[in-house]
C-alpha cells in the first residue's frame, strides 16, 4: 500500500495538478484552450519529439518495433471494441464514436508526462516514438473511421500533412542518420522548447476537461472505460513480449497502453457529426478514473 500511495503521490498527482490548474483557467478566466493548444501542437511538441529522438540513444530498430507495437495495439482495440458494440446495439454515429475512444489513447499530454515521472527520460524516448504513430494513424485511420460513409474522406486525410511533429521525426532521422552534430544556436531554443512541451500539454487536458458533461449512454461509457482502461493493457503486455521489448521500451509501451481515451477523439467526433457528447464522457469519465488503474500498472512495471 505504501508503494501505491508513493507512486501516485511521486508520479501522477503532479499531474493532476496542473491539469487541476488548466482547468481553473477556462472555468474561471475564461482562458482560450483553442489558442493554447495550437501553440502545444505547432511549436512545443514537434520540438519535444525532436530533442527526445536525437539525444536519446534509441536506434533504428527499436524505433521501427514501437511504431509497430502503436500499429498492433490500435489494430486490436479496434476489433475488441468492435465486438463489444454488438451487444449494445449502438447507432451508426455513437459506434464510431465508441471505435474511436477505445483505438485511440491520450498518448500525448497525459501519456508523456508520467512517462517522464515514472520511468526516467530513455522511456520518454520512446514514448515520444508511440505518440507521434499514434498522432499519424489518427489523421489517417482515424478519420476513416470518423467519416465511416457520410461524407468524402479526402480533404480530412490530408491534415496528416498539417501535423508538425511528423516533420520533427523526419528532421531528426536526417539528423541521426547523418551523425550531425547541431550547434548550440539550434539546440538550445528547441531545448527549452522541448521543456515547455509537457506542462502546457497538461493544461490542455485541464482546459478541455472543463468541458465535459455527464454520459448519457452509461452503458456504452462504461464499455469503452473498460476496454481502454482494462483490457488494452493486457493486450498491449501481450504485444509487448511478442516483440521482445524490455527496460525502458517495454516500460513505455506498456503504460502508454494503459492510457484513458485521448481527447482528440471528441474533435473527430465534433468534425464528422458523430457523438460528441458520448465521446467526450468517455474522454472524461476514462481520464478521471486512470489515477487508479495507472498506479497499479506503474508498480507492476517498476519491478523490471
Amino acid at each position: 500500500m505504501n508503494l501505491l500511495l508513493s507512486i501516485f503521490a511521486d508520479d501522477i498527482l503532479p499531474i493532476f495538478a496542473i491539469v487541476g490548474v488548466g482547468f481553473m483557467l477556462a472555468r474561471h478566466f475564461d482562458a482560450s484552450v483553442k489558442t493554447v493548444s495550437k501553440v502545444s501542437f505547432n511549436a512545443l511538441s514537434p520540438c519535444l519529439v525532436f530533442d527526445q529522438l536525437v539525444t536519446s540513444h534509441i536506434t533504428g530498430a527499436e524505433f521501427g518495433r514501437m511504431a509497430l507495437f502503436c500499429i498492433l495495439l490500435t489494430a486490436a482495440m479496434g476489433l475488441a471494441a468492435w465486438l463489444a458494440a454488438l451487444p449494445l446495439r449502438l447507432d451508426r454515429q455513437t459506434l464510431s464514436s465508441f471505435l474511436l475512444v477505445v483505438m485511440f489513447s491520450n498518448s500525448g499530454n497525459y501519456a508523456l508526462p508520467v512517462a517522464l515521472f515514472a520511468f526516467g527520460r530513455e522511456a520518454l524516448g520512446f514514448a515520444s516514438v508511440y505518440f507521434v504513430t499514434s498522432a499519424i494513424l489518427v489523421y489517417t485511420v482515424g478519420v476513416f473511421v470518423a467519416a465511416s460513409g457520410k461524407r468524402s474522406i479526402r480533404r480530412a486525410l490530408m491534415g496528416v500533412a498539417r501535423v508538425p511533429a511528423i516533420y520533427a521525426v523526419v528532421a531528426a532521422a536526417v539528423v541521426m542518420l547523418t551523425r550531425t552534430t547541431l550547434p548550440l544556436a539550434v539546440m538550445r531554443p528547441i531545448g527549452m522548447l522541448s521543456d515547455a512541451a509537457l506542462p502546457i500539454m497538461l493544461l490542455v487536458m485541464g482546459m478541455q476537461l472543463e468541458r465535459a458533461i455527464m454520459p448519457a449512454n452509461r452503458a456504452a461509457v462504461a464499455t469503452a472505460v473498460v476496454l481502454s482502461l482494462a483490457v488494452s493493457p493486457m493486450v498491449g503486455l501481450g504485444l509487448s513480449l511478442l516483440l521482445g521489448f524490455s527496460g525502458p521500451a517495454r516500460q513505455a509501451a506498456i503504460l502508454l497502453a494503459s492510457m484513458p481515451a485521448a481527447v482528440v477523439t471528441t474533435v473527430l467526433a465534433l468534425e464528422f457529426d458523430l457523438d460528441p457528447t458520448f465521446a467526450t464522457s468517455a474522454v472524461f469519465v476514462s481520464t478521471i478514473l486512470s489515477p487508479f488503474s495507472l498506479v497499479l500498472v506503474i508498480a507492476y512495471l517498476q519491478r523490471f
